[in-house]
């Protein structure tokens, strides 16, 4: 059976995972160092706890199972800024340390923010619209690359803080007309589906659980199969591109592989690239650290 590809993060000079281990990961935004926990890094880490500590400007320490605090080591402000070169462009990042472990962005993701800006960058040659679907689009990096492109964004997001904080990403980064909805997206989905709407491009990122602005309830083995069967339907039959992440512990690429390809052919789509796999970033210390699964069609 021919293995799956692993698809590893480039770095640039604002990102850095410097050691990992010990159900926990060591990274560099910028010219701040953070220790945050990492489910998946089950091994030893490779330097010692006094070099992590001696390093680090500060470290996250959960008091719940779904929030917690920042213990300072060092001067560091709580909100700062990175940046990260995409094709001609560069974007702009405001992280924060938040209550939630998260700073504001997926390093990780910059492979598919390249990805992105080079299918629209080559479908503007030829058309003048190219609209793009970003579905479950926290602070924005794809809607950024897409968008950088010269894509026609429309950004959806449940939470209208996030969408918020994606907007200053975009006025950054000095880019501008970024669509923002905030809606649950499954029920913008299918709403497009009725309105027979299609997307050159769409991203999704969606989360192992999570909740609507009206409460509605997401889980991902539940709802992705029917999620991804209105996507195809609104993905442009004839050019398109579509990127998908799940970052859910024992979520294997053959399921997204076997979900995707089903929905393709029961809408006759045939002429299309196909690539799924594990996506992970390697660290200056030598481990590597998995996260998640991707699909890339187009």
């Amino acid at each position: 059976m021919k293995q799956l590809p692993l698809l590893a993060a480039p770095g640039w000079s604002d990102y850095e995972l410097l050691d990992v281990g010990g159900f926990e990961k060591l990274e560099r935004f910028g010219k701040y160092i953070t220790i945050r926990p990492e489910p998946q890094a089950i091994w030893d880490k490779t330097l010692s706890e006094t070099e992590w500590k001696k390093l680090a400007h500060v470290k996250f320490i959960g008091t719940s199972s779904s929030s917690g605090i920042w213990e300072k080591y060092k001067d560091m402000p709580d909100n700062w800024e990175i940046k990260c070169p995409i094709g001609n462009s560069e974007l702009h990042f405001n992280l924060a340390l938040t209550r939630f472990k998260h700073v504001g962005i997926f390093p990780e993701q910059s492979v598919n923010w390249k990805f992105i800006y080079d299918k629209v960058t080559a479908m503007k040659s030829h058309q003048e619209s190219v609209p793009v679907l970003n579905l479950f689009a926290y602070t924005g990096g794809a809607s950024l690359a897409a968008c950088a492109a010269g894509a026609e964004v429309y950004h959806v997001d449940s939470i209208k803080q996030v969408v918020s904080w994606s907007k200053r990403n975009m006025e950054s980064s000095y880019l501008n007309d970024i669509r923002w909805v905030v809606e649950d997206a499954v029920k913008f989905v299918k709403r497009e589906v009725r309105r027979g709407k299609k997307y050159k491009g769409i991203i999704l990122d969606p989360p192992a659980f999570g909740h609507g602005p009206n409460g509605e309830s997401w889980k991902l083995e539940s709802m992705i199969n029917e999620l991804v069967k209105d996507v195809i339907q609104i993905l442009d039959p004839t050019e398109h591109f579509l990127v998908m992440n799940t970052y859910s512990l024992g979520f294997s690429a053959l399921i997204i592989q076997n979900i995707i390809q089903q929905h393709l052919h029961s809408q006759g789509i045939k002429d299309t690239s196909e690539e799924y796999g594990e996506l992970y970033i390697p660290s200056k210390s030598g481990s590597i650290l998995p996260l998640g699964v991707y699909a890339r069609l187009g």
